[in-house]
């Protein structure tokens, strides 16, 4: 029997309730989080899914059938129906039933279930990928489709456990330092180390691709360089936009023993390839015509790359995964806060980039006194009443819009200024006339799209000494900006519903400021479309942990509002 107050209710549809106000409450959602999905979060009662795809990330992770049962058992308040289980237990025994090797130079897919493999070779999907069998067990992949048929097979509800191996690529030799070119010490976290060392493998078959699911400000680039230093070879990164670029490329030289003319920049600025080389989506994708072929594609095959990172991978163009599956051979990290991916492609990034490997919650790494402590709070601010009937006729797209836009959202960031004077304060904004107020009305310096990088990185170095406080960008912000001073981030419009983002703009306050707890607010107008949207992007915060409670407007501008200031690293929490 289960437990019959627990604060868990699994529903035969493999849905599962979540009780916000149980004393389980905390225990119950960090071990659904291994194997779930977080799809709404209202105040008290919290829906998770188990879908076929979370349970095979779990499986790769090495979770087994036991322990998710167990899990569910501990904390469901009835018992669990036997559909549920039975599914469980069918989806993660998918995953390593077919396996993918080499044998004599070719690529053979293999499975002890003979009646699966006959299915698989005459699916319309799949069958075009084989080019003969071995007896009952054993299928021949044709020598360019091992990430097309990988692909193929996990749409099919069938996932691959790929151990061909992998090309080493060209050496390349290098050390992690011990102090950095500043001078400061230098060492790799536990969580750094495992996650490296659980992608590599021991440099066997099993390990070298997949994806490190780990918090903004959790120093997931250095993740990446420990990989780097365990496979020592060639390296491609790709990753969001040139600033990050620019990031990378510092960090490797400030905690690696790389020369400057061992590491390039690849991006709409410079053209340069290296041993370590640094790219960015946005060149790669380029094209003049949509019906033309990408010509930066061939950047793949110009080094003879042993590791392809993929930074920010949730962002990972489509397009791209396209070169992906025909690069299958060369080792391939991925680089995350949440497998979320707004265009429904989490399959693609499992089957070509590599399952899951690790993952530590954001409240477990807040904890250690790794990342910040946050207070998420959402403001709800009324619309004026000369903006409502614009709004109740315009359409969906552009109701987002004035909803997003809502003048009277500036006196509450004008109070919010006020409590912060002392802190550090990074403002977002979605629309450019939005931005244009704000920066008019507080006299305060903005990056936007067209604002050139080294304004860019001139204003945020400016910020990080203090010479520039409150910055203001737009969502150019979104992205891989190191600013370990940022402590409060004030958002005043976003993109929908998109839980990425709200990973990445909690993540520009997560990196430890003195021993401060983090701000993080969010306004929203009252009653419209971009309420709806903030539940959604709400869902990342609910779903790390993070209590997340709504505040009147009136009650910021009147002084109503508590603000905790508790003082949370090694301290009291």
């Amino acid at each position: 029997m289960s437990n019959q107050k627990g604060p868990a209710i699994v529903q035969a549809d493999r849905s599962i309730l979540l009780e916000v106000d149980h004393p389980d409450y905390e225990a119950a959602r960090d071990a659904l989080a291994a194997f779930a999905e977080l799809v709404k979060s209202p105040e008290h009662i919290h829906t998770y899914r188990i879908s076929p795809l979370s349970l095979w990330n779990a499986a790769a992770t090495g979770l087994t059938v036991e322990q998710v049962m167990g899990a569910l058992t501990r904390y469901s308040r009835y018992d669990i129906p036997e559909v549920v289980s039975t599914e469980i237990v069918e989806y993660m025994g998918r995953y390593g039933r077919l396996t993918l090797d080499v044998e004599d130079g070719k690529f053979i897919l293999r499975s002890n279930d003979v009646a699966l493999l006959k299915q698989i070779a005459n699916h319309k999907l799949a069958a075009k990928f084989f080019e003969g069998a071995i007896g009952n067990d054993k299928l021949i992949v044709q020598p360019a489709a091992r990430g097309f048929v990988k692909q193929a097979l996990v749409k099919i509800g069938f996932p691959v456990d790929d151990i061909a191996g992998y090309t080493p690529g060209a050496k390349l030799e290098f050390a992690l330092r011990e102090t950095t070119l500043g001078g400061q010490p230098f060492g790799l976290r536990q969580y750094q180390k495992d996650s490296a060392a659980v992608f590599y493998a021991g440099g066997g078959a099993r390990g070298g691709s997949g994806v490190i699911v780990l918090p903004c400000g959790a120093g997931k680039t250095i993740v990446g360089i420990a990989a780097m230093a365990q496979v020592q070879a060639q390296t491609l990164i790709l990753t969001a936009n040139v600033v990050a670029v620019r990031q990378w490329m510092r960090e490797l030289l400030d905690k690696t023993s790389l020369r400057a003319d061992q590491v390039a920049e690849y991006t709409g600025n410079a053209k340069n390839i290296a041993p370590v080389t640094v790219a960015t989506y946005q060149i790669v994708t380029y094209r003049k015509k949509k019906s033309e072929e990408f010509p930066h594609f061939s950047l793949f095959s110009k080094g003879d790359w042993g590791l392809i990172i993929y930074d920010e991978v949730h962002l990972l163009p489509a397009p791209v995964f396209r070169a992906t599956a025909e690069i299958q051979s060369r080792r391939r990290l991925g680089l995350t806060a949440t497998l979320v991916r707004e265009d429904g492609l989490e399959e693609d990034v499992f089957s070509l980039v590599g399952p899951k490997r690790y993952d530590v919650p954001w409240r477990v790494l807040e904890k250690q006194g790794w990342i910040a402590t946050a207070d998420c709070t959402e403001v709800r601010v009324e619309m004026p009443s000369a903006g409502r009937l614009g709004y109740a006729v315009a359409d969906v797209r552009e109701q987002y819009r004035l909803a997003a836009e809502n003048p009277r959202k500036l006196d509450v960031l004008e109070a919010l200024l006020k409590i912060h004077k002392d802190d550090h304060v990074l403002i977002i904004a979605q629309y450019l006339d939005q931005l244009h107020a704000i920066s008019e009305r507080f006299k305060i310096p903005v990056i936007e799209g067209k604002t050139g990088v080294k304004r860019r990185e001139e204003l945020y170095a400016k910020f990080r000494s203090g010479e520039v406080n409150p910055l203001l960008v737009s969502k150019v912000g979104n992205f891989a900006i190191d600013l370990p001073e940022a402590n409060v981030l004030i958002q005043l419009s976003g993109t929908f519903g998109s839980r990425q983002e709200e990973a990445q703009r909690l993540g520009r306050i997560l990196r430890p400021y003195g021993d401060n707890l983090a701000h993080f607010y969010t306004l929203v107008t009252r009653e419209t479309r971009d309420q709806d949207f903030g539940a959604k992007r709400q869902l990342f915060l609910v779903e790390q942990g993070y209590h997340y409670r709504v505040v009147e407007s009136d009650d910021v501008i009147n002084g109503n509002m508590t603000v905790d200031r508790r003082v949370v690293a090694g301290s009291v929490a």
